[in-house]
C-alpha cells in the first residue's frame, strides 16, 4: 500500500483533511443541492426534504413529465457532480444530489396532488436507508459517480409504489394519476 498524499488520503485521515471542491465551483453546488448536504446531521434527509420546493415548481411550470424529465437530466448530471465532488472518496454523506433525483422520481406518480409530497418524502427516506434489493447491490457493487446516483433511484420505485398506492386508496377518479 502506498503512503498517504494527496492522491492517497490514508484510510485513517480525519475528514476534515480531506480536500473538497470549493463550495462555490458548479460541482459543489449540485453535488450538495446547493448546500443542503453540508447541513450538520442527516444530510440525505435534508437534500430529500430540499428537492420537495424545486419539485414543486417544475411541476407547476410543466407538470408530471416535466418533473420525469427533470429527474432523468439531474441524474446524469449528478453522476458527473458527484464524481468530481467525492474524487477518490465513496459516496461522501454530503453529496445529495442523488437524494434529490431520486426525490424527484417518487414524486412523479402524485405530482398532482401536494399534499401526497410528505408521504413520498417519508416513503422515499425509509426507501433511502433500508435500500431494498436492487438498491443494496448497487450500493456495495457500483463505484464512482454512476454508485452514488444509482443506489438511490433504484430505491425510488419502491416509494413509488407507496404513492401511487396511496393515491389509489384516496379514490381518486383515474387509475393514472396524471389524469384527473
Amino acid at each position: 500500500m502506498s503512503d498517504p498524499g494527496p492522491d492517497n488520503p490514508g484510510p485513517n485521515l480525519p475528514e476534515a483533511t480531506i480536500e473538497r471542491p470549493p463550495f462555490w465551483r458548479l460541482e459543489s453546488l449540485i453535488a450538495t443541492w446547493f448546500g443542503s448536504g453540508l447541513l450538520p446531521t442527516a444530510p440525505g434527509t435534508w437534500g430529500s426534504l430540499a428537492a420537495l420546493p424545486p419539485a414543486l415548481a417544475i411541476v407547476w411550470l410543466g407538470g408530471p413529465w416535466s418533473l420525469l424529465a427533470a429527474a432523468v437530466a439531474l441524474f446524469a448530471i449528478g453522476i458527473w457532480a458527484s464524481a468530481a465532488y467525492a474524487g477518490k472518496r465513496q459516496d461522501p454523506g454530503e453529496v445529495v444530489v442523488d437524494e434529490v433525483a431520486a426525490q424527484w422520481l417518487v414524486l412523479v406518480p402524485c405530482a398532482l396532488d401536494p399534499r401526497l409530497y410528505p408521504l413520498a418524502f417519508v416513503a422515499f427516506r425509509i426507501a433511502d436507508i433500508f435500500k431494498p434489493w436492487p438498491a443494496s447491490w448497487a450500493d456495495k457493487r457500483i463505484k464512482g459517480g454512476l454508485g452514488i446516483m444509482l443506489d438511490d433511484v433504484l430505491a425510488a420505485p419502491y416509494a413509488m409504489l407507496v404513492c401511487y398506492a396511496a393515491w389509489v386508496l384516496l379514490g381518486r377518479e383515474s387509475w393514472f394519476p396524471w389524469t384527473y
